[in-house]
């Protein structure tokens, strides 16, 4: 088994806490009616919260209990849960799990090319006495918990001088992968819409653009936006343009590329960099036509929050507007960057209760 990453939000109140000072029945109730686990499972991180129904509605739930893993560092998902669980006072027993995932269910398995290992729905259940498995896309999640996000929740990449209007609002973001998600506002209850908008074909907005999508072509048969939004992606950026400037390629991690852009120490990663952030403001800037997105814009993902100011000063906003005659429309549309943390969880959590995983 992996080891125990160290990482660990604050402010989250541990399970012994949750129930101590509650008589033995209550707690049984807490424990095995109200409380249940919520996953929210990319590529990079797996994070898990012990969550009950929140009382006072401003939330679907509140998070009891929280981790961060680092998928790597775990053989299965299995063991991370099972870790999870092991954490949680002897007294909780739950029964019942929602899992926010990267991939689409098949039979017993979730199906990704971007999780570290396959996950087994039956493992899990079998292994942690789980009667009541629902499995939910993972920015399916992310885009339901923007219900309940405030202002001071996010940074604004482009606002706008109207008023918030109705309608749907568009998530989308790189990590891992890229995904994306539509919430469409409505009564009782808002609804997702799930998109694979990550392997549309990538459209190159410039001449230096046109020789990457050569470059990138040269040995794929399709080349999807995910080829170089995501982290894997940028990498891709990386090589091509050190193809294109006639150099060997120094850096072999995403990481190495986001780093070396951020410190300008190597001018094909900062290329490559800002090459990402055109390319964002210009797919963005399509998701918004193609879903009438006037609701709004939330960038989720693991990379965008660690490059949050070459992106603010980037060309993402012009080439987000760079859309002939629907440039009023999207000057009417706010884009605000959000933290992922706990969010992939509320929105699993919500979307169970909801009855709709």
């Amino acid at each position: 088994m992996g080891s125990r990453s160290q990482e660990r939000d604050t402010g989250m109140t541990r399970g012994s806490q949750v129930v101590e000072g509650v008589s033995h029945s209550a707690r049984e109730f807490l424990a095995q009616e109200a409380m249940f686990l919520a996953a929210d499972v990319g590529g990079t991180h797996a994070r898990i919260g012990l969550v009950s129904r929140d009382p006072d509605g401003t939330r679907p739930v509140t998070v009891l209990q929280y981790h961060r893993y680092a998928c790597a560092e775990w053989p299965s998902l299995t063991a991370v849960l099972q870790d999870f669980v092991g954490q949680l006072d002897r007294s909780v027993h739950v029964s019942r799990c929602a899992v926010a995932s990267a991939g689409y269910v098949l039979g017993d398995a979730i199906v990704n090319d971007n999780l570290p290992w396959p996950v087994s729905i039956r493992d899990i259940r079998d292994s942690l006495g789980i009667e009541q498995l629902a499995v939910v896309n993972d920015f399916e999640a992310v885009a339901y918990a923007t219900q309940f996000l405030s202002q001071a929740d996010t940074t604004a990449v482009i606002d706008t001088d109207a008023l918030p209007a109705e309608g749907p609002v568009l998530v989308m973001g790189p990590g891992t992968g890229l995904g994306s998600a539509v919430l469409l506002p409505g009564k009782p209850h808002a609804t997702v819409l799930a998109t694979e908008a990550g392997q549309i074909a990538l459209a190159p907005g410039n001449e230096r653009e046109i020789e990457i999508l050569r470059y990138l072509a040269r040995d794929r048969a399709y080349v999807s936006f995910e080829h170089a939004l995501s982290g894997p992606g940028l990498l891709n950026l990386y090589r091509a343009l050190c193809a294109l400037r006639g150099q060997a390629p120094v850096l072999t991690l995403p990481s190495q590329v986001t780093q070396s852009a951020l410190e300008r120490s190597d001018d094909a990663a900062v290329e490559a960099l800002d090459v990402f952030c055109g390319l964002l403001g210009s797919f963005v800037g399509d998701l918004c036509l193609l879903y009438g997105a006037r609701g709004g814009v939330f960038l989720a993902g693991g990379i965008l929050p660690q490059i949050r100011d070459v992106l603010l000063a980037s060309s993402f906003r012009q080439r987000f507007f760079n859309k002939g005659v629907m440039r009023a429309f999207l000057q009417q549309v706010p884009v605000r960057l959000m933290e992922h943390g706990q969010h992939g969880v509320i929105g699993a959590a919500g979307l169970y209760l909801d009855g709709r995983t």
